[in-house]
C-alpha cells in the first residue's frame, strides 16, 4: 500500500508581529531573495506560490500581516484560517517581543490548541550592537515553557530566512520544498489532522 499523497495540499502561513520588526521583509527575502531597507506599511497581503514536490501539488500560501493592532476582527480572521504561524519581534525592541507573548496567548485562545504550529522569530539578528533582547532568556522561555520554536534571523543579511519556513513547514506536517527529506517524513504522519509531530528534533518518524 503506497502512502504517496496524489491529492493537492495546501497550508497557509501567518506572520504576525509589531510595526517594524522586518516581517515582510523576511517573506521577501525568501519569495524573491531582495531586502528593501525602508519600511514599507503592511495592512494584510497574501502570497500564493504552488510547488510540484514528487509528484505532491503543494500550494503554499503566506498571509503578511499588519503590525498595528487597529484591525482585531482581520488578525482574528487570519488566525482562525492559518495553519502555522512566525511571530516575529526584532532583536532591538524590547516591546516587539511582549507584543510576542500576547500574540501567542491570543492564537491559542483562539485556535483552542495548545500544539498549534508556532516559531518565534528574532529578526534583525544583525544589529549585534543595538541588541536589547537576549537570546538565551527568549531561547529558555520560548522552547523550554512555551514548548515552541525558536530561530534568530536577518532578512537584511538572508541569515536562517529558508531554517525560518522550513521549520513552519515541517510543523505544519507538509513537504518542503527546500528538503525533500520532510515529504518522506510527513508520508509516516496518519491522516488525523489534529496529530502534531513532536517537538524534540531528536525523535524520527521510521515505518517499519
Amino acid at each position: 500500500m503506497s502512502l504517496e499523497v496524489k491529492e493537492k495540499t495546501q497550508v497557509r502561513l501567518v506572520f504576525l508581529g509589531a510595526a517594524g520588526v522586518g516581517k515582510t521583509a523576511l517573506i521577501q527575502r525568501f519569495l524573491q531573495d531582495t531586502f528593501e531597507p525602508k519600511h514599507r506599511r503592511t495592512v494584510e497581503e497574501m502570497h500564493s506560490k504552488e510547488y510540484d514536490i514528487g509528484g505532491v501539488k503543494i500550494t503554499i500560501e503566506i498571509l503578511d500581516t499588519s503590525g498595528s493592532y487597529s484591525f482585531p476582527a482581520m488578525r482574528k480572521l487570519s488566525i482562525q484560517n492559518s495553519d502555522a504561524f512566525a511571530l516575529v519581534y526584532a532583536v532591538d525592541d524590547p516591546e516587539s517581543l511582549e507584543a510576542v507573548k500576547s500574540l501567542r496567548d491570543e492564537i491559542l485562545e483562539i485556535k483552542e490548541d495548545k500544539y498549534t504550529p508556532i516559531v518565534v522569530v528574532g529578526n534583525k539578528a544583525d544589529k549585534e550592537e543595538a541588541r536589547q533582547v537576549s537570546n538565551d532568556d527568549v531561547l529558555s522561555t520560548v522552547e523550554m515553557d512555551w514548548n515552541n520554536s525558536y530561530l534568530e534571523a536577518s532578512a537584511k543579511e538572508n541569515a536562517n530566512v529558508v531554517e525560518v519556513f522550513k521549520e513552519l513547514l515541517q510543523q505544519a506536517n507538509l513537504p518542503s520544498r527546500l528538503s525533500p527529506a520532510l515529504r518522506r517524513r510527513r508520508e509516516t504522519f496518519p491522516k488525523d489532522t489534529n496529530f502534531r509531530p513532536p517537538m524534540n528534533k531528536t525523535n524520527s518518524c521510521i515505518l517499519s
